[in-house]
């Protein structure tokens, strides 16, 4: 699975404003709301449940929140870069300043866990990181996470 399966320019954005945890995971359920047609509010939920079971703050500035909502039809991928990092409660208490959000459809199964995967590890790509955060416009960003080079990176 290739990001630019997941992934829409409008589903990504360059200056994220936000203070909190909270408030990013709010606001990114209001933009994946735009994107997918599903209430703001089931998403956000449904991503505040999976961040009660740990934090996807994976480290080094990193958070991939995720979840699964029944009338989902398809992967849905969001990605921000923070105005200000944010703390995250992530595995090495790194303030967070990239998030790339996945939601999925209940059903997804394996298809769920192979863009989890493929997410991590283009962000774990340090170079890629280093563009990622050196980039503050969105369509630049689109094209970064969606380039060919990255989806074999990935």
């Amino acid at each position: 699975m290739d990001l630019d399966e997941l992934l829409t320019p409008e589903g990504v954005t360059a200056h994220l404003k936000v203070t909190s945890k909270k408030q990013a995971l709010q606001e990114l359920s209001a933009k994946a709301a735009a994107v997918c047609g599903l209430p703001e509010r089931a998403i956000f939920e449904t991503l505040l449940e999976r961040e009660r079971l740990g934090s996807t703050g994976v480290g080094q500035g990193i958070a991939i929140p995720h979840g699964k909502l029944n009338e989902l039809t398809r992967l849905h991928g969001l990605f921000a870069r923070l105005e200000t990092p944010i703390q995250f409660e992530s595995v090495d208490d790194q303030p967070v300043d990239l998030i790339f959000l996945l939601l999925a459809p209940e059903s997804a199964g394996a298809d769920h866990l192979k863009a989890l995967a493929r997410v991590s590890r283009l962000l774990r790509n340090q170079s890629m990181v280093e563009k990622l955060r050196a980039t503050d416009d969105a369509a630049a960003l689109f094209a970064l996470l969606t380039e060919p080079a990255a989806s074999n990176a990935a």
